[in-house]
C-alpha cells in the first residue's frame, strides 16, 4: 500500500503553477506588502503622511494615536501588519518629549504585531543638538538612537542631520537624505535675479555648507565670524567659583599650564556683500536671534535683499515675531517640521515640499533597490 504524505508538492505538469498545502496555489507577489503609518494624529504629520502615500499610490495605514486622560501615549494599529514592511511617518511637533514617546509605543506595537520590518521616517531627528559630551551633561542622541533599535526599528530615513556623525550612534542602518536640491531649486525659480547673489555661512562652521551651495550655484561665499551677544560662557557652569579649601597630605600634584578663555569679536564679514542679495544657508532655523543680527550686518555692508534657506524650521518662542520685525526678506524652510502656526504669525515664511525625495526613499528601500541615485553628486562635506 503506498504511503500517503500530506502536505505541499510540486506538480510534474508544465504551465501548471505549483500547488502548497490545502489545496493554495503559489501567487506571484510583486512586493506590495508594506503600510504607510502616520504616528501622531497632528495635522501636519496626516498631511505629509498621505501625501507620501499618494505618490506612491497607497492608502494610508489605519490606526489610532491617543494620549489618556493621564497623558499616557496609546496606540491602536487597525489593521493586519503580519510579514509587511511597515514605514512610520513621525514629524516632530513642539511637544519633542510626546512625539518620541508615540515614535516608541507605535514601534513597539507594530513589533509586537509580527512587522516584518519597521522602518522610521523621521525629517528632523530630534535631541541632534545634544550630540557631544558638553561639560557635566549627556549625549542625549546617542540615549534616543538606543531607545528606538530597543522598541523595533530596523531602519530611519532622516533629513540632514545636525552632525552627519550621528549615524554613526545607531546599530542599523540610516539614509541621512538631503533637502539642498529642493532648496537649490527654489533659488533658482523663485529668487529674481540670483546671479547676484552671494552664499553666506552664518559662522565658520557652517562654512561646508555654504560652500556646497556656492560650487552648485556659481556664486561667490562669504563668511560671518564673531557673536553678537555672549550666550554660552563658562561663568555659568560654576568654573570660576572658589574652590572647596580642603588640606592634603603629601604632593599637591603638578601645576598645569593655564588655557586662555576663548574671546570671540564682534560680528563682522569675511567677503564681499555690497550691492548684492545675501543667501544665509543652515540646516536649521530655531532661536533667531543670531539670524537677527547677521541681517543688520550684512544690511549695514550693502546687501540690499536677505533671504534664509534651512532645511528644518523649528521657529521656537519668539522667533516669527522677531523674523516679520527684522531686516530679512524671506524664510525659506522645508515641511520636514510643522510650521503652520509660525507661518500664520509670519508673512515671510516660505515653505518647500520634500515628500518627493522621502517617498522615493520608501519605495527603493521596500523594492531593495540602492540608495545611491538620492545621493547623485553628493560628496562626503556635504
Amino acid at each position: 500500500m503506498p504511503i500517503r504524505r500530506f502536505g505541499g508538492h510540486r506538480s510534474l505538469v508544465k504551465g501548471i503553477p505549483p500547488k502548497l498545502s490545502y489545496g493554495y496555489t503559489k501567487m506571484n507577489v510583486s512586493r506590495n506588502d508594506y503600510s504607510v503609518f502616520s504616528a501622531n494624529s497632528s495635522a501636519a504629520c496626516v498631511e505629509l503622511a498621505r501625501t507620501i502615500t499618494e505618490r506612491l499610490g497607497i492608502e494610508l495605514g489605519k490606526s489610532v494615536v491617543y494620549q489618556e486622560p493621564n497623558k499616557e501615549t496609546r496606540v491602536d494599529v487597525k489593521e493586519s501588519v503580519r510579514g509587511q514592511d511597515i514605514f512610520i511617518i513621525q514629524t516632530i511637533p513642539r511637544d519633542v518629549n510626546t512625539a518620541i514617546m508615540e515614535l516608541l509605543v507605535m514601534t513597539y506595537a507594530l513589533k509586537t504585531s509580527c512587522a516584518k520590518n519597521i522602518i522610521g521616517v523621521i525629517p528632523y531627528f530630534p535631541y541632534s543638538k545634544q550630540c557631544k559630551m558638553r561639560k557635566r551633561g549627556s549625549i542625549v542622541c546617542k540615549l534616543l538612537a538606543s531607545m528606538l533599535a530597543k522598541a523595533g526599528l530596523t531602519h530611519i530615513i532622516t533629513m540632514d542631520l545636525h552632525q552627519k556623525e550621528i549615524q554613526g550612534f545607531f546599530s542599523f542602518p540610516v539614509d541621512n537624505l538631503r533637502a539642498s536640491p529642493f532648496l537649490i531649486q527654489y533659488i533658482q525659480d523663485e529668487i529674481p535675479d540670483y546671479r547676484n547673489a552671494v552664499i553666506v555661512a552664518k559662522s565658520p562652521s557652517a562654512a561646508k555648507r555654504a560652500q556646497s551651495y556656492a560650487e552648485r550655484l556659481r556664486l561667490g561665499l562669504a563668511v560671518l565670524h564673531g557673536e553678537a551677544h555672549h550666550f554660552d560662557t563658562d561663568m555659568n557652569d560654576g568654573i570660576y567659583s572658589p574652590p572647596v579649601y580642603r588640606t592634603t597630605l603629601g604632593h599637591t600634584g603638578l601645576e598645569l599650564p593655564l588655557m586662555m578663555a576663548k574671546e570671540k569679536p564682534p560680528i563682522t564679514v569675511v567677503g564681499d556683500v555690497g550691492g548684492r542679495i545675501a543667501i544665509i544657508v543652515d540646516d536649521m532655523i530655531d532661536d533667531v536671534e543670531d539670524f537677527v543680527a547677521a541681517a543688520e550686518i550684512l544690511k549695514e555692508r550693502g546687501a540690499y535683499k536677505i533671504y534664509i534657506m534651512a532645511t528644518h524650521g523649528l521657529l521656537s518662542g519668539d522667533a516669527p515675531r522677531l523674523l516679520e520685525e527684522s531686516a530679512i526678506d524671506e524664510v525659506v524652510v522645508t515641511n520636514t517640521v510643522p510650521h503652520e502656526v509660525q507661518k500664520l504669525q509670519c508673512s515671510k515664511i516660505k515653505t518647500v515640499d520634500v515628500s518627493m525625495i522621502l517617498a522615493e526613499a520608501i519605495r527603493r528601500i521596500h523594492n531593495g533597490e540602492s540608495m545611491a541615485y538620492l545621493f547623485r553628486n553628493i560628496a562626503v562635506d556635504d
